[in-house]
């Protein structure tokens, strides 16, 4: 099985529409990073994406620092033209990958 995971930072303090826009720019690049035979297979099984969250920035550095030699992924940085600071980190997308992967680094998160 193979699923995608985006992680939210809450402690930024983001409006729903802010926060659904980073989430998609996570999900885009962290796709765009994963081989095309783990897309494909994705694809196929549905596409399976949660959304979890953290509560800091020191959190979300740790599991990128985790997962990004390892697992496709995007960390996001915000370009600071509505509600954040540029530069701001606010989410970081894995996957899509195969499940158990993904799970060996993000199980302890909660949804968002």
């Amino acid at each position: 099985m193979f699923k995608q995971v985006i992680i939210v930072r809450k402690d930024v303090g983001m409006e729903k529409g802010k926060l659904a826009a980073q989430v998609a720019h996570a999900s885009l690049g962290a796709y765009k990073e994963a081989g095309e035979s783990d897309r494909d297979e994705w694809e196929a099984e549905g596409s399976k994406k949660v959304v979890l969250k953290v509560d800091s920035l020191k959190e979300i550095i740790e599991i990128y620092d985790k997962v990004r030699k390892r697992l496709p992924c995007s960390l996001v940085r915000d370009a600071g033209k509505t509600q954040v600071s540029s530069g701001t980190v606010t989410a970081l997308g894995i996957g899509p990958c195969r499940e158990e992967d993904i799970d060996k680094i993000t199980k302890h998160l909660k949804l968002l």
